[in-house]
């Protein structure tokens, strides 16, 4: 029998300079088989970057690739896809880092937000963080921690969702579009 490589199950959605990459903790099941991110019929996180006024429609997972026209991208800090988050181990999370970190360097997004907080404490190796901006860098880019939008996430109301993302979205407004700049 040949052997296969097989590429990302789920191909990042980055380009340079974006204002903010959401950084899911792995695909799903559905997302990885259809090449889509966020296309679990519960996840919330299309609406949720909509009313936050991220996005000005609704963006159709289908059409996933749309969010760039945005100045957002997507990624996961773990490939491999699993029915659950919590299926993803700790180790997965810290041997993930450094392509994670590689990314945010090479494309310098001004945001990255974990979606979810338990990759983001096993990278930074802090088994307490608060949500929202924390006081470290990652690759160069600011970190905000969001509420995962999976629909078995029960902590979380649509509402309060929209709330926690509407504020990064406000604090990016206030500090404004990245400017580039050459130190010589």
């Amino acid at each position: 029998m040949p052997s296969v490589t097989v590429t990302s199950p789920l191909p990042d959605l980055l380009a340079p300079g974006l204002d903010v990459v959401f950084c899911g903790i792995n695909p799903g099941m559905r997302a990885a088989a259809s090449g889509h991110h966020f296309m679990g019929r519960s996840n919330r996180f299309w609406k949720t970057v909509h009313l936050s006024g991220f996005t000005p429609e609704l963006i159709d997972p289908l059409d996933d690739c749309r969010i760039l026209d945005h100045r957002c991208g997507l990624t996961t800090v773990v490939e491999r896809p699993t029915a659950r988050a919590d299926e993803v181990l700790r180790d997965e999370f810290i041997r993930s880092a450094a392509t994670l970190c590689q990314k945010v360097e090479l494309l310098r997004p001004r945001c990255l937000a974990f979606l979810g907080k338990p990759a983001y404490q096993a990278i930074a190796g802090q088994p307490k963080v608060d949500w929202g901006k924390q006081p470290e860098k990652f690759g160069g880019a600011m970190v905000w921690l969001l509420p995962n939008p999976s629909g078995l996430n029960r902590g979380f109301s649509q509402d309060m969702l929209v709330q926690a993302y509407r504020e990064l979205r406000e604090e990016l407004a206030k500090t404004g579009p990245q400017v580039s700049c050459v130190i010589a």
